[in-house]
């Protein structure tokens, strides 16, 4: 879990390298359909690519994870999520739920749920 912490830190330092240090080079990330440009990428250069292009019309984004929940090799992670557009000194907030799956301490999947109960439903948990 301290492993996903840094990567959370290092994304809302704007590190996606240091972030995906963290990754299998097998690493496949699966959104939610209600995200800009769902689907599911494969590898570390398209995750990055989802996450710069989901963050650029923002001027900030800060990624807080709150609270952890493992199960076996699946950490399901409630995270709130800023952003601030640019030209704004509004915050918008989400709360969301992240469902890491490791191998060998890297993330090899990350799959992001909308609603925080779905990722813990996803492996068989509940608040």
């Amino acid at each position: 879990m301290e492993r996903l912490r840094s990567v959370y830190q290092a994304l809302s330092r704007g590190d996606s390298d240091e972030a995906l240090r963290a990754v299998h080079p097998d690493f496949e990330l699966q959104t939610a359909d209600r995200v800009l440009n769902p689907g599911t990428y494969r590898g570390a250069l398209e995750a990055r690519r989802f996450f710069e292009d989901l963050a650029e019309p923002f001027e900030e984004v800060v990624a807080e994870p709150l609270s952890f929940f493992e199960r076996g090799d699946q950490i399901v992670v409630f995270v709130l999520v800023r952003w601030r557009p640019a030209g704004s000194t509004a915050w918008v907030e989400n709360r969301v739920g992240h469902l890491w799956t490791m191998r060998e301490g890297k993330a090899t999947r990350l799959q992001l749920f909308p609603r925080r109960e779905d990722a813990l439903e996803a492996v068989g948990l509940s608040e």
